[in-house]
């Protein structure tokens, strides 16, 4: 019998403020590539990949992430989305500190609406803003999130979808407490929408990412 192309499938979503860079993030994640002009996301954009977590036995993960619109417009489309999701991505712009504040409000969605069981990472995107010859002005300090993501049990990381920094380490740590969860028995693999099992037998892709604009209104 053929080995499974990965052990198990996530669902992750991405969520924040709009152009805090979620689209970028999942983009980078995908296709390696940084977005550097994105469109609005209509609704909600998809990608998938695969990754290696390591450990004793190498488990090879396929995530399932969900891009959603961070305007209110789509906000009953994108809830829609969280259902069942075991992992998410709360992103905010190390230089708006509006979109940091808004944060609290994402995650009050994403708790209701998600598994109850579902693993957060917050992740300060942009931070090669500032840096360099002439760096934007940091509205977030790194102290400030580290503590908001502490009294909140959230995970913590700040990325660059520009150049790649912290974007993988963002979803492979999210997905690394989802898999701990998932061994201590917080997720039913047969009940859960947002951890599945692979299919023995099941043949690897001969592409390992894809990324698809749907329900775009």
């Amino acid at each position: 019998m053929a080995s499974p192309a990965w052990h198990y499938v996530l669902k992750f979503i991405i969520t924040g403020d709009a152009a805090v860079g979620k689209s970028s993030l999942l983009v980078r994640l995908t296709d390696q590539r940084f977005l550097a002009n994105p469109d609005p996301t209509l609704g909600v954009e998809f990608g998938s990949k695969l990754l290696t977590l390591p450990g004793p036995e190498a488990t090879v993960i396929k995530l399932q992430c969900w891009d959603t619109a961070g305007t209110e417009s789509f906000r009953s489309i994108t809830r829609s989305y969280y259902r069942g999701a075991a992992g998410c991505l709360l992103v905010y712009d190390v230089t708006s500190r509006r979109s940091f504040d808004n944060i609290r409000t994402w995650l009050e969605d994403v708790r209701t609406h998600a598994d109850a069981h579902v693993s957060c990472i917050l992740v300060g995107n942009k931070v090669d803003l500032c840096q360099g010859d002439d760096p934007k002005e940091r509205a977030v300090p790194t102290e400030l999130a580290e503590q908001f993501a502490a009294e909140e049990g959230l995970l913590f990381t700040e990325a660059s979808a520009r150049s790649g920094e912290g974007v993988e380490a963002a979803f492979t740590r999210a997905a690394q407490e989802v898999l701990a969860k998932v061994r201590g028995g917080k997720f039913d693999d047969d009940r859960s929408p947002g951890v599945k099992l692979s299919k023995p037998g099941a043949a690897l892709p001969v592409d390992a990412t894809t990324r698809n604009q749907c329900c775009s209104v």
